[in-house]
This record gives C-alpha cells, sequence and structure tokens, in this order.
C-alpha cells in the first residue's frame, strides 16, 4: 500500500496561428490589433478569446463598424468587460487539459458529473489490473494513530487479495487471451476501494473551468476536490490571469467577483 498524494498537471492549452489570423484581418481590417496583441506577449488562450469576442462587433480598431464608438486597446481591461458583461460563450473557445494523478474515484465520480464544455479520460480498471492501492490520506486522518493502524490493515488485505485473485486465475499463464484478463479483471476490482489513486485526464473550456473552481473549491465541497481545484485555480491565474483577475481566494475558497459568465 502506498500513501500518495493527488497532483495535478496542465498538459495542454490554446495556441494560436497568427499567420492565419492575420490573413483574416487583412481582409476585413483590423490588422494594427493583431500587431498589438502579439508584441503584449499575452497567453495565446487570452488572446484566442479577445479574437472571438472583437470579430462579434468588429471591434478591432475605430472606424470598422460605424456603431462602436469607442474601442478598449488594453486586453486585460477588455477581457475584464467580457467577465463583467456576462458574455460567457466567448469564453468556451480556450480548451485546457490537465492530468489529475494519483486522484480518488471518490474525487472522479463527482467531478464528471461537470458535463457541459468537458471532456474525461479515466484509467480503466477493467483493463488495468491492480498490484497495490495507492491511497490519499488527508492531514487530519493521519494523526489520528489508531485510525491509521487500521485503515493500514484493511488496505494491505485488499491489496493481497488482489495478488491471491491474480494468482487463482492464472492470468500471468501463458496464452491466456486478453478477452479472458479482461473479464477476471473487471471481476477484481469490485474489490477495490473508492478511495483508490487513479488518474483522468480532464479538458475543460475557461467557462467551464471557471465554474467548475468556484463550486468545487467552496466550503461545503468533499475535501480532496477542494485541494485539486484550488491548485487548479492557481494554475489558471497563472495561464490566463486576466480571466481570473475578479477571484478572491479565502480559506481555500475561490469567490469570482462576477458569479456567472
Amino acid at each position: 500500500m502506498r500513501q500518495v498524494e493527488p497532483s495535478v498537471q496542465l498538459i495542454a492549452k490554446p495556441q494560436i496561428d497568427w499567420d492565419e489570423i492575420n490573413a483574416y484581418l487583412d481582409e476585413v481590417g483590423g490588422s494594427s490589433w493583431a500587431e498589438r496583441v502579439q508584441q503584449a506577449d499575452s497567453p495565446d488562450g487570452e488572446d484566442l478569446l479577445e479574437f472571438a469576442g472583437r470579430m462579434c462587433y468588429r471591434s478591432w480598431e475605430p472606424g470598422l463598424n460605424p456603431n462602436v464608438s469607442r474601442v478598449r486597446t488594453d486586453s486585460a481591461s477588455y477581457l475584464g468587460n467580457v467577465i463583467n458583461s456576462q458574455h460567457g460563450s466567448v469564453l468556451e473557445h480556450a480548451n485546457y487539459s490537465f492530468i489529475l494523478h494519483n486522484v480518488s474515484r471518490v474525487l472522479t465520480h463527482e467531478l464528471i458529473r461537470h458535463r457541459a464544455g468537458c471532456a474525461y479520460s479515466q484509467e480503466s480498471l477493467r483493463f488495468v489490473r491492480l498490484d497495490d492501492i495507492p491511497f490519499w490520506f488527508p492531514e487530519w486522518a493521519r494523526e489520528d494513530e489508531e485510525l491509521m493502524r487500521r485503515s493500514m490493515e484493511l488496505l494491505e488485505k485488499m491489496e493481497e487479495h488482489q495478488r491471491w485473485m491474480a494468482e487463482h486465475f492464472q492470468l500471468d499463464a501463458e496464452g491466456v487471451p486478453f478477452s479472458e484478463k479482461k473479464h477476471k479483471t473487471s471481476f477484481m476490482r469490485r474489490f477495490a476501494p473508492e478511495g483508490l489513486g487513479t488518474g483522468i485526464v480532464l479538458t475543460a473550456n475557461l467557462r467551464s473551468l471557471r465554474h467548475i473552481v468556484e463550486m468545487r473549491t467552496a466550503p461545503g465541497a468533499e475535501e480532496e476536490i477542494r485541494l485539486v481545484f484550488g491548485r487548479i485555480g492557481e494554475i489558471m491565474r497563472a495561464e490566463a490571469p486576466a480571466i481570473f483577475a475578479d477571484y478572491t481566494v479565502e480559506d481555500g475558497a475561490w469567490i469570482p467577483g462576477t458569479r456567472k459568465a
């Protein structure tokens, strides 16, 4: 039995093809916007949102749309206005992918309830055979000696049963077809605890990430998912500072200035 810590890594984020954007702006007008934004070296995820938002009103620069009399030239101010105006659909263009490692199936069962704007790929225990049981204990549990002793004994017994079943079913014998291994492994996972450490890839757009970070760091949320999404909030504040600038953090809870975008 291994004691583990949940971890979060950002593995993919938006990347703009500026040649194609410039080709479009050369035709409709607004090349000065691209020149200014590229020189600012702002995150591509934020630039993508600004591009999408400005396209709606053709607000690249004054004069392109006679109905627009004022054009914001500061990108952070522009995106802050998008948030404050609750123009949330613009935020759906930028997607970010994370690998959540050594998180429990308690967490993943709750996480996948967030469907809109999200995609998931989770380690399958129908195919992946267990030979140990990674497990996270919160700090308060580690301080309880009897709880830890009893818990470790139980987890070690579960691990022993996993190894016994693999040997009993002769899963490593020569010539055992994969279909048979899959069938028996699927049965064996029924004896794994819900707190088992596993992995899941999460992809979500910025609108969904704002919602999930707010919901899953709230005081009433499950403690492991609060921990994980607090880390995701910190990652996203570094990756898209203008989009997360309205948040304050109080006792681990991420509280947005604009509650719905």
